[in-house]
């Protein structure tokens, strides 16, 4: 996988958020060069000028969407000092909520991943790159836990998440998601090894 060089920055975060919308919306068969024009609103060719193949494409995709997902530094900012933790996880998850389509594409991506060993690889390595920072910020905030709390954290907010998204209601009230997050933390940084 090669990337082509960025000719306008702008517009190939365009292409890529065109891309989350396709992906989230038809999944990995439906993400073709002319759907992410399409639905850019750009002339049909143009997001082949920015990614080489449709493998670099899904890859760059797997980047964006963490990108996304981040938190702002003010965010960050504000939950450091004491236990952040749970403040953190109710933030991400209403993050995530309020970006839905981003979620569902990161979805897409990992299940499309099971059948692309190159892409498997490139976005392994997206998300332990996303888990090594927050394992940092939760060493720097002085969390418990440590590690192991981080990764019990990060399955555990996935499976809420994937609720939320999925099936709201299902194990409870949607609008208690939030305090959900908040007790999952809690529950796991009282349990640490």
């Amino acid at each position: 996988m090669t990337a082509r060089p960025p000719r306008n920055p702008q517009r190939r975060d365009q292409l890529l958020d065109a891309g989350l919308a396709v992906l989230a919306e038809q999944g990995a068969r439906g993400l073709t060069f002319r759907a992410v024009d399409a639905r850019a609103g750009l002339a049909t060719g143009t997001a082949t000028n920015y990614f080489a193949d449709r493998d670099t494409l899904l890859a760059e995709l797997g980047e964006r969407i963490h990108t996304r997902l981040e938190p702002d530094e003010s965010e960050l900012a504000a939950a450091r000092g004491g236990d952040p933790t749970p403040t953190v996880m109710r933030r991400l998850l209403e993050r995530v909520l309020a970006r839905r389509e981003v979620y569902v594409a990161l979805l897409e991506l990992r299940l499309e991943a099971t059948r692309r060993p190159a892409l498997r690889e490139s976005l392994t390595a997206t998300v332990r790159a996303r888990f090594e920072a927050d394992v940092a910020f939760h060493e720097e905030a002085g969390a418990p836990g440590g590690r192991q709390a981080v990764a019990l954290l990060h399955h555990a907010m996935e499976g809420l998440i994937l609720d939320q998204l999925t099936l709201p209601g299902a194990l409870g009230d949607p609008d208690d998601a939030g305090a959900v997050a908040e007790q999952l933390a809690a529950a796991v940084l009282s349990r640490e090894p």
